[in-house]
């Protein structure tokens, strides 16, 4: 899985082909890929907390640092099916073509850089590094396309933008709707 990690990363045009078609399902990638590389920041983030706790004014309780990063670790796997869904729904729109597992394998494949180099958010001054290489998802999406969803090259600039704002969109529903249920936590237990 690493290896293919890199290689995306590091040679996407030569990794997309393979990507596409390697045979596998939704429940395989989600198992196999997403929940285990998701599962790096919340647990770097909960890492960063611990070791650096003298940023917050007042401390939360372990419990509730804990929560929070579970609750985001849910609504990021929730977020990935999502935007898997979005990108398939979307696809005729941009004579593209591709069920579930194509959207899925995209959307992941993408984000997989990201997610590794969530690792760099232990260090809070490393973590601007983990953005950045957020941001080269979106090239990765962009040399995908026409490989995973089968875009025609015409296409594919104007499907990632609407990809991109319809995504805006459900992350900031998304991060509201985890906000609220962290923040109603905390007042619950006491805190400011």
């Amino acid at each position: 899985m690493l290896n293919r990690v890199l290689n995306v990363a590091l040679k996407p045009k030569e990794e997309w082909p393979k990507i596409a078609e390697e045979q596998t399902s939704v429940a395989a990638l989600m198992m196999g890929l997403v929940v285990p590389l998701a599962a790096i920041g919340p647990v770097c983030d909960f890492l960063n907390a611990m070791l650096f706790h003298s940023r917050w004014v007042v401390q939360p309780p372990m419990v509730w640092l804990l929560t929070g990063q579970i609750v985001g670790y849910v609504f990021a796997l929730v977020g990935v099916l999502v935007a898997a869904f979005v990108v398939e729904k979307l696809a005729p729109n941009f004579q593209s073509s591709g069920d579930m597992t194509q959207a899925l394998k995209l959307v992941a494949y993408a984000q997989a850089p990201f997610w590794v180099a969530r690792v760099l958010g232990v260090v809070p001054v490393l973590g601007v590094l983990a953005f950045l290489v957020g941001l080269y998802g979106l090239y990765l999406t962009y040399v995908g396309l026409p490989f995973v969803m089968k875009t025609p090259q015409d296409k594919t600039l104007g499907y990632l933008i609407v990809v991109i704002i319809v995504l805006i969109v459900i992350w900031a529903l998304i991060a509201a709707i985890s906000g609220a249920i962290i923040g109603l936590g905390l007042v619950a237990a006491g805190m400011p």
